[in-house]
């Protein structure tokens, strides 16, 4: 129990992170680098450019820049790329103290334009390397920042890498092709080191943000959309207004695993205020308990198994299923479904233990897990709404399904207790008759003409319970005088879950 509850205070803290990740496009399936800043409020997500810091105010998307080839190190640069792989050549490396570091206008990732007046945009890789190594003692370059150069284009952050050895004399697009070599100088006399003009504008590359995404009501998702195909390391992130990061990859699953969980704590500290907001216009039995996204499974026409993002939400004295989340008073009318919480069974089905931090949790929380569903998903959960049918949800982090449980009776438990009793009809040894199950005294059957009680039992002698799923349910009490177990079999012609919320509900207390 003191591990939970320390793990459940350390994610109630707020998270600020930054950190390097990947933006992957599926559609190209290249993988760009960018950074995250991660605020309360606000995901940003930034990409490195060149800027101009000083010196004449000229834009930085092309430069021009002139080296001079030196007798050791020659060009000082390695590039990568080629039009043969339908990406441009893109400066990979640049060696420090060598002809490229020291004009000050190059960086990793810029695309070579220009090499002597002639356009390489169209280029091979092998045809910029041959003409690089062959322009002479001065070569004049045309560059422009590449903001989404495919990461293999580029080596790691701050990484210097070897050099290439090319005695082969060739090259691929691929990897490093080494132009801190001497290539062919038609003057032996050693040049003066390249350097910058001192009226020319200084560049540096810089991270610049290009995206933000507000966190409240934000919804996040590890799967490829409407599929059970589980995103490798990698999460999307959508605003309410529907504006999505795209598809942010990480380096390690433990990073993707951190930065997942601190961007749900501060989804969820958002919603926690929304809700706060939303409950000081509510009556004292018509609070908002919980709300936040799930994704509901679907049957295809074709037998397979679709997700869609659904906005779920405990209020007063229901349950309410939303395709966007209600951000007004009027928006609590236009809920795709609305039902009684006394009518509803919440379930868990599926919960990875894998996971050891939530293992201990879960034994607390006495979740148990079934091995036998069609779905790949963990974390899952379903509500019976009456007649044998039911809503099944998946959420991405365990967390979220430990809050989904206890929302669940919390609010189901304070319904019970406003409504009191419940009477319905139902069947048992072939005759018609009333069950009444009563918050405070327990369960009653009697005839539905004559209105003599049948049997009556007290809560504190419910020992077990079962029910096919749709309408029939079996009690087990135990009798006072004889200690002895009595089954009870009844067929509701209603629904069976307004009994078992009364049971459950009776149980809750002193589970928590």
């Amino acid at each position: 129990m003191l591990i939970f509850l320390n793990f459940c205070v350390c994610l109630s803290f707020l998270q600020t992170k930054t950190g390097i990740a990947l933006l992957y496009d599926e559609v190209s399936e290249n993988a760009y680098d960018i950074r995250l800043k991660l605020t309360k409020e606000v995901l940003t997500i930034q990409k490195q450019d060149v800027v101009c810091v000083s010196g004449s105010d000229h834009s930085a998307n092309h430069r021009t820049v002139t080296l001079r080839r030196q007798p050791v190190g020659g060009l000082g640069l390695s590039i990568k790329g080629g039009a043969e792989h339908k990406v441009p050549v893109v400066i990979s490396k640049i060696f420090k103290n060598q002809a490229a570091e020291q004009t000050g206008m190059l960086f990793i990732g810029d695309a070579i334009i220009q090499v002597n007046g002639i356009n390489v945009e169209s280029a091979t890789h092998e045809e910029v390397v041959h003409l690089l190594r062959n322009a002479g003692d001065e070569v004049t370059i045309t560059v422009q920042y590449l903001r989404e150069a495919p990461s293999f284009l580029k080596l790691p952050l701050g990484s210097p890498g070897p050099s290439s050895d090319h005695s082969s004399g060739t090259s691929s697009p691929l990897f490093d092709s080494g132009l801190h070599l001497n290539g062919n100088s038609t003057n032996t006399a050693p040049s003066s080191p390249s350097s910058p003009i001192a009226n020319e504008p200084k560049y540096e590359k810089r991270w610049l943000d290009t995206l933000s995404v507000p966190l409240s009501m934000a919804r996040i998702s590890r799967y490829k959309t409407g599929t059970d195909k589980l995103r490798s390391n990698a999460f999307e992130v959508l605003a309410l207004d529907g504006v999505s990061t795209g598809i942010l990859q990480f380096y390690t699953a433990q990073e993707s695993a951190d930065w997942l969980r601190a961007m749900s704590t501060n989804i969820s500290d958002l919603t926690l205020q929304n809700m706060k907001m939303a409950n000081k216009c509510c009556s004292p039995s018509d609070q908002v308990i919980h709300m936040g996204w799930v994704n509901e499974r679907l049957e295809g026409t074709d037998s397979s198994q679709l997700y869609k993002f659904k906005f779920l939400a405990l209020k007063g004295s229901s349950f309410y299923i939303f395709s966007t989340p209600p951000v007004s008073t009027l928006d609590w009318v236009r809920a795709e479904k609305i039902y009684n919480l006394c009518e509803v069974l919440f379930k868990i089905h599926k919960l990875w233990l894998a996971d050891d931090c939530w293992l201990q949790a879960n034994l607390y929380l006495g979740i148990h897990q079934d091995f036998d569903l069609e779905d790949q998903r963990p974390y899952c959960f379903s509500v019976m709404v009456g007649h044998g049918k039911s809503h099944y949800f998946n959420v991405e982090l365990g967390s979220e399904l430990a809050v989904w449980e206890k929302s669940f009776q919390r609010a189901i438990f304070l319904e019970v207790q406003r409504t009191g009793s419940k009477t319905y009809m139902c069947s048992w040894q072939g005759d018609t008759l009333c069950f009444t199950v009563d918050f405070a005294l327990g369960f009653t059957c009697f005839d539905s003409k004559t209105k003599n009680v049948l049997w009556r039992f007290k809560f504190s002698q419910l020992k077990g319970s079962s029910d096919d799923g749709k309408t029939r349910v079996k009690l087990l009490f135990q009798n006072t005088d004889t200690k002895q177990i009595e089954t009870k079999e009844k067929i509701n012609n209603s629904s069976i879950n307004v009994s078992f919320c009364f049971v459950g509900t009776q149980l809750w207390p002193k589970r928590f």
